[in-house]
């Protein structure tokens, strides 16, 4: 870690003082209380943003003869007060031009409200068109929030470089294409993510897809290129902590991607199939470096590429439970909450309809939707698979506290 993160370490070890032991306290419980499957993730979260640390003080005598927070009981109180459609729609993040049914709508309209109240999706992601001047976006971002019980993740793809949406539309920092920053060490990854985060938090945004944990193994990999950390695994795993934290430290929300790695891939997933032609023990010793080091650094969503890797499974990753359930979480030992890519690529729309994509996602074990073909349909076919027995309530409810939880840690939300 460099200096600078150790100090910033230091600090926050010296104003945590008063709630390390409540802290210790609430991670137990919501272990018990929220379940096991969701306290790594807590307690890597809580760690990253301080200002979200619970106390002690109204802590009660409740079941299990342990403590149980004030906080928790009004959790359970929000979960168990959604219906089933509310919680489905929590689990999509779309565009707000999807929502309204306006093209590169840019101002929080009546037509934008109606389609937050018909679906309270979990968040919203802004691309260019969406954009137009300072003033524009953080009227639509604040107007968004200002519409909805649960706060939306508000999100942009910030990666700087080619991808990097405030910068190109408003010229909000000058952070370039990640690959030229590869040799300049982790510091300047961390500062330069910390720009961003600046940036995004600044125009009303707490969600940023980024960093970029693709190695660009292949030369001819264009999808990819200039957006990668690094040409070699070790190095990105070196630089990719750092982003995350640089993120956390600007208070923003932040996604390692494309899980299990697209810059080794020849193929576009944007345009079709994509292949990923190694083994697991290659990906482990290569492409998995990256994502392993951003999940021991803490980052709160793991997003995954629509890529086949034919030694593990014939489907994409994102709708694989071998690859989700089996490798994300199980051997890389992620908790967080794991998003697909964009689901209107034709990665997976050319090859499945809306209403096997969005079973097939949850069965696999994703959390988050982002930007599905079609909101309706999306929900409908998950109510009727959960109103069927495809899949359980159960099984939504660990989606949904995973996302209300990172909401709360991450200061978006509040109890």
């Amino acid at each position: 870690m460099s200096e600078t993160n150790k100090a910033t370490a230091e600090t926050r070890s010296r104003r945590g003082v008063p709630v390390v032991v409540s802290v210790g306290v609430v991670a137990l419980v919501a272990g018990l209380v929220l379940g096991i499957s969701g306290l790594t993730s807590f307690l890597h979260t809580v760690q990253h943003f301080p200002a979200a640390q619970l106390s002690i003080d109204d802590l009660t005598e409740e079941r299990y003869g342990l403590a149980v927070t004030m906080e928790t009981q009004r959790f359970n109180r929000v979960v168990s007060s959604m219906t089933v459609r509310e919680k489905i729609c929590q689990m999509l993040i779309v565009t707000p031009d999807a929502l309204s049914g306006v093209p590169e709508i840019k101002n929080p309209t009546d037509l934008l409200k109606n389609g937050l109240t018909r679906c309270p999706v979990g968040g919203v992601i802004m691309f260019g068109p969406n954009i137009t001047s300072e003033t524009q976006i953080r009227g639509l971002t604040t107007g968004l929030q200002e519409m909805t019980e649960i706060p939306l993740f508000i999100a942009v793809d910030e990666e700087g470089g080619q991808v990097a949406r405030l910068k190109s539309k408003l010229g909000a920092h000058s952070v370039g294409p990640m690959l030229s920053y590869e040799n300049s060490g982790p510091q300047v990854a961390y500062d330069n993510a910390l720009t961003l985060a600046k940036a995004l938090t600044n125009r009303g945004f707490n969600t940023a897809f980024s960093p970029v944990a693709d190695v660009l193994s292949n030369p001819r990999n264009t999808v990819i290129g200039d957006r990668a950390y690094s040409r070699n695994f070790d190095t990105a795993a070196q630089l990719i902590p750092e982003a995350v934290r640089g993120f956390h430290d600007g208070g923003v929300v932040c996604s390692v991607k494309h899980f299990p790695g697209h810059g080794g891939t020849t193929e576009d997933s944007h345009d079709g199939a994509a292949y990923v032609n190694r083994t697991l023990v290659e990906l482990t010793g290569g492409e998995f470096k990256p994502f392993a080091a951003g999940i021991d650094a803490g980052v709160d969503m793991v997003m995954l590429g629509h890529l086949i890797v034919p030694t593990v499974d014939s489907l994409p990753a994102t709708l694989s439970p071998a690859m989700v359930t089996g490798v994300l979480r199980g051997d890389l030992g992620f908790q967080g909450v794991v998003i697909t890519d964009a689901l209107e690529m034709s990665a997976v729309s050319q090859g499945f309809s809306t209403q096997e994509v969005a079973v097939k996602t949850v069965e696999a074990g994703v959390d988050i939707l982002l930007v599905p073909a079609d909101i309706e349909a999306t929900v409908e076919a998950l109510v009727v698979a959960v109103e069927s027995g495809t899949i359980t309530e159960d099984r939504i409810n660990e989606s949904v506290e995973r996302i209300l939880r990172l909401k709360i840690t991450s200061g978006i939300m509040t109890l």
